[in-house]
């Protein structure tokens, strides 16, 4: 599936399948998962910064603290950012090949072009010209919700951050997911909404209109005192 760009030779997505969390959902048929992991910065994750996550970012954590892992993300990073054409272009044929393993193998195709990033596919043309693909990303950009076609689902990320709460504000007005990383547990309800586990299926996670999608702290998040993470109101309300 990769492509020859010169000093970019290399293949843009992680095809092997081999995140469970995509595994299967309640739809009758099995999903086989496809990721872009480009290396996050203030340009490609515009709302890291504010929302307090850029120092607890997954990027830096398991696979992501290896020379290797880390600097292929970043080769990534800037070949979209040097030759956008170009990546592009390898990135439709790369969806393309994945679609027709998908029809080999009797698989639906679920692909996160931002397992690390926050960049608008969507104004890119990316999932508009694969239908047959499910795509499902986490976002900060309260300004990409409900803007994306049907085959892209997006998750909003809440931030305990008070710079942040214009943005969260928004995101309540529609019914669309928000992911909220909970310290302590996961409460049943939080603003008003239920709390699922989120840690169980991401693609059931992209369909939880109207839903809190709960997570807990990996890595060195469960340290995080920036206010992205917060504390679970249920154990608050019992201590106090």
């Amino acid at each position: 599936m990769g492509g020859d760009f010169g000093e970019y030779k290399m293949q843009l997505l992680d095809t092997r399948g081999a995140n469970p969390k995509l595994k299967k959902t309640g739809n009758a048929a099995p999903f086989r998962y496809a990721g872009l992991s480009l290396f996050p910065d203030a340009e490609l994750c515009p709302g890291s910064k504010a929302a307090g996550c850029m120092d607890t970012c997954l990027a830096e954590q398991g696979r992501g603290r290896f020379d290797n892992v880390r600097a292929a993300r970043l080769r990534k990073a800037d070949f979209l950012r040097s030759d956008r054409a170009a990546f592009l272009d390898q990135l439709h044929r790369e969806l393309s090949n994945f679609e027709k393993l998908c029809e080999r193998t009797g698989e639906r195709g679920a692909v996160r072009l931002n397992v690390l990033s926050d960049v608008r596919w969507e104004t890119l043309g990316i999932p508009q010209a694969h239908p047959a693909l499910l795509f499902i990303d986490y976002t900060k950009r309260v300004s990409r919700l409900g803007k994306t076609p049907d085959n892209y689902r997006l998750i909003f990320s809440y931030s305990g951050r008070p710079q942040y709460r214009n943005q969260n504000r928004r995101a309540f007005q529609t019914d669309a997911p928000v992911a909220v990383v909970f310290r302590g547990g996961l409460p049943r309800m939080f603003s008003g909404r239920p709390v699922i586990d989120g840690d169980r299926d991401d693609i059931a996670n992209a369909f939880a209109t109207g839903q809190i999608v709960g997570l807990t702290p990996k890595g060195s998040a469960r340290r995080d005192r920036t206010g992205f993470v917060i504390d679970n109101p249920d154990i608050i309300g019992c201590a106090s």
